[in-house]
């Protein structure tokens, strides 16, 4: 009873905290386009790049990250499970996309996927985040980088000292986040998908 209690508070402080939408808040803070309405009507880092510079689309995906980053590393440092850590990144992940904060309609939830597994485990996550900046260096598509970066995500994290009950909802939040990219496969298909910065 008192785990199943541990894992809900988990699992909700995460969602909570993920959907909290670091691009709707700077910009309005800022007096900048509104991310849901304007350019790709993404509320995320690259979107807000586009709309408003290298200046708030870094404070937009440092603040994204952190919401994935900070729950999962506060678990960690109290010893909680594998299992429970990896539900938690699913569970920011999930609040970044449908956000209860924003009518459950957020963004594609990459730089909170990469925060979240930061916390899980510094060596993986500091390996799929470089996997992420090399793709979108080579190709400028920031959209295959999360594609690329994320579908190793369930393959490599094997290899590293994570207990098999983190591969289960690790493995769902890949397949959220590359379900968010399904638009962006049919562009980048066609060689319509806009690089980083265009």
């Amino acid at each position: 009873m008192f785990s199943a209690l541990l894992f809900v508070l988990g699992v909700g402080f995460s969602y909570l905290i993920g959907s909290v939408c670091s691009a709707v808040i700077v910009c309005q803070l800022c007096h900048l386009p509104d991310p849901r309405t304007e350019g790709s009507k993404n509320p995320g880092a690259t979107n807000v790049l586009r709309l408003s510079g290298k200046k708030y689309a870094t404070i937009v995906l440092l603040a994204d990250m952190l919401k994935g980053l900070l729950p999962v590393i506060i678990a960690n440092s109290l010893g909680a499970g594998s299992g429970l850590l990896g539900f938690m990144c699913l569970g920011a992940v999930l609040g970044h996309i449908y956000p209860v904060f924003f009518d459950f309609k957020g963004g594609k939830g990459v730089a909170t996927a990469l925060g979240a597994l930061l916390g899980l485990n510094i060596v993986f996550g500091v390996l799929i985040c470089l996997i992420w900046f090399l793709v979108a260096k080579i190709s400028h598509y920031s959209s295959l980088a999360a594609i690329v970066a994320l579908s190793l995500t369930p393959i490599l994290v094997s290899f590293f000292s994570v207990s098999a009950g983190a591969f289960f909802p690790l493995l769902i939040m890949t397949c959220c986040v590359l379900y968010q990219h399904k638009d962006n496969f049919i562009r980048l298909q066609k060689g319509e998908e806009p690089k980083i910065g265009t």
